[in-house]
Protein backbone atom coordinates (compact mmCIF):
# COMPACT_ATOMS: atom_id res chain seq x y z
CA UNK A 1 0.00 0.00 0.00
CA UNK A 2 1.42 3.25 -1.14
CA UNK A 3 1.23 6.27 0.95
CA UNK A 4 -0.63 9.45 0.50
CA UNK A 5 2.52 11.73 0.08
CA UNK A 6 3.08 9.24 -2.84
CA UNK A 7 0.05 9.21 -4.94
CA UNK A 8 -0.05 13.12 -4.92
CA UNK A 9 3.91 13.24 -5.90
CA UNK A 10 2.81 10.78 -9.01
CA UNK A 11 0.04 12.78 -9.92
CA UNK A 12 1.47 16.46 -9.48
CA UNK A 13 4.57 15.13 -11.34
CA UNK A 14 2.24 13.63 -14.61
CA UNK A 15 -1.19 15.53 -15.00
CA UNK A 16 -0.77 18.58 -13.32
CA UNK A 17 2.66 19.40 -15.11
CA UNK A 18 0.68 18.47 -18.25
CA UNK A 19 -2.20 20.84 -17.60
CA UNK A 20 0.79 23.51 -16.38
CA UNK A 21 2.08 22.90 -19.71
CA UNK A 22 -1.50 23.49 -21.67
CA UNK A 23 -2.21 26.44 -19.39
CA UNK A 24 0.86 27.71 -21.04
CA UNK A 25 0.46 27.33 -24.38
CA UNK A 26 -2.94 28.67 -23.97
CA UNK A 27 -1.83 32.00 -22.50
CA UNK A 28 1.08 32.42 -25.19
CA UNK A 29 -2.10 31.73 -27.93
CA UNK A 30 -4.15 34.21 -26.29
CA UNK A 31 -1.29 36.76 -26.35
CA UNK A 32 -0.33 36.30 -30.28
CA UNK A 33 -3.68 35.65 -31.33
CA UNK A 34 -4.60 38.25 -34.25
CA UNK A 35 -5.94 41.50 -33.25
CA UNK A 36 -4.31 41.79 -29.95
CA UNK A 37 -1.46 43.65 -31.67
CA UNK A 38 -3.45 47.50 -30.88
CA UNK A 39 -4.02 46.67 -27.22
CA UNK A 40 -0.33 45.79 -26.30
CA UNK A 41 0.83 48.77 -28.28
CA UNK A 42 -1.69 51.16 -26.16
CA UNK A 43 -0.31 49.42 -23.25
CA UNK A 44 3.09 49.91 -24.11
CA UNK A 45 2.94 53.27 -24.61
CA UNK A 46 1.15 54.43 -21.36
CA UNK A 47 4.57 55.89 -19.74
CA UNK A 48 4.47 58.47 -22.58
CA UNK A 49 1.41 59.22 -23.19
CA UNK A 50 1.89 63.07 -21.36
CA UNK A 51 5.33 63.80 -21.64
CA UNK A 52 4.97 67.25 -22.81
CA UNK A 53 2.45 68.10 -20.06
CA UNK A 54 0.74 66.62 -17.39
CA UNK A 55 -2.51 64.72 -17.56
CA UNK A 56 -5.94 66.96 -17.73
CA UNK A 57 -8.93 66.25 -16.21
CA UNK A 58 -10.65 64.37 -19.14
CA UNK A 59 -7.29 62.20 -19.31
CA UNK A 60 -7.84 60.37 -16.23
CA UNK A 61 -8.99 56.44 -16.12
CA UNK A 62 -12.56 56.46 -16.54
CA UNK A 63 -13.61 60.05 -17.44
CA UNK A 64 -15.49 59.22 -19.84
CA UNK A 65 -17.80 57.26 -18.00
CA UNK A 66 -18.46 60.20 -15.65
CA UNK A 67 -19.28 62.40 -18.20
CA UNK A 68 -21.64 59.47 -19.59
CA UNK A 69 -23.82 59.75 -16.16
CA UNK A 70 -24.64 63.61 -15.92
Amino acid sequence: MTDTYSVFREIADSWVLLAMFLFFLAVVAWVFRPGSRKIHQDTADIPFRHEDKPAGDGDTPGAHLKEARQ
